[in-house]
């Protein structure tokens, strides 16, 4: 009784305009046919409301102006006997309405537009689609509580081991800090031992040494004035007009050099000493 007082009514379809007619017995069992029914002129003209209140859906026929109930058709599942098509038209059905009383009797209805009749059939699928996966999902829950319960709590005494990785050591050692860069990113150590290679010198080659020449040092003696100083500046001038066969021995003219430097006399010059 509480179960059935919490259910609400809701609304799947409406459609403002259908036709009613009174159909024929049925002859056979190959279904209603449309044709047999005088569809230029419709019994009763009026409103149709598809609700649900549980599992049950109910097709009512309402007047468009007062919305009184003209009829009312239970229905428990579907396809099934309350409501059936015509075996001519998808515009047409047979529906099973009943009163208060028990009393029940088979009519037609038809749509003018063949939308309403699709969004009518559709409307009746999802309503019992939806009441057979909640049969479906109450089934399960069931049996769910019926099973067994696992026991995965620990037993007394029992233990577990759990193996992490990255965390492994060596026996009597610690675990080795990583090291992490900017942003968060871990970076490896430089290998041990690591060097960067210089490569070689190549060594200079002969031609190179017999090109460079270095300039022989000239000796200052301790007996020359500023004016003589003055005067040996002219002597590179000189010895640029010496002819090329006498620069043939490079080495020579190093111990020449160096052995006429203490031998030079010291030049009267007419610069004034301070």
């Amino acid at each position: 009784m509480a179960a059935a007082e919490l259910e609400y009514e809701s609304v799947l379809c409406v459609k403002p305009d259908v036709n009613v007619y009174r159909i024929p017995p049925r002859t056979s069992n190959r279904g209603y046919r449309a044709s047999d029914w005088k569809l230029d002129h419709p019994d009763w003209t009026g409103r149709l409301r598809v609700t649900s209140k549980g599992k049950t859906a109910y097709i009512k026929l309402e007047d468009k102006v007062s919305g009184e109930l003209f009829a009312q058709a239970p229905i428990d599942q579907y396809p099934g006997i309350a409501v059936e098509t015509v075996t001519d038209s998808s515009r047409y059905f047979v529906i099973r309405i009943q009163d208060g009383t028990g009393r029940s009797a088979f009519i037609g209805i038809g749509f003018t537009d063949r939308g309403d009749a699709f969004d009518f059939n559709v409307s009746l699928q999802d309503h019992f689609k939806w009441v057979k996966q909640e049969s479906e999902i109450s089934k399960e829950s069931q049996e769910a509580e019926t099973r067994p319960k696992l026991d995965l709590g620990f037993k007394e005494g029992q233990t577990i081991k759990l193996n992490i990785g990255n965390m492994t050591t060596k026996k009597g050692g610690a675990a080795k800090p990583r090291v992490s860069g900017s942003g968060g990113l871990s970076l490896l150590p430089p290998p041990p031992g690591g060097k960067i290679a210089v490569p070689p010198v190549p060594p200079p080659s002969s031609t190179a040494i017999a090109n460079h020449v270095t300039p022989p040092p000239v000796l200052k003696s301790s007996n020359m004035s500023s004016a003589d100083i003055l005067l040996d500046l002219d002597a590179p001038a000189s010895a640029s007009k010496a002819p090329a066969s006498a620069t043939t021995d490079l080495w020579g003219d190093f111990s020449t050099a160096s052995s006429a430097v203490p031998n030079q006399a010291p030049q009267q010059s007419n610069w004034v000493q301070f």
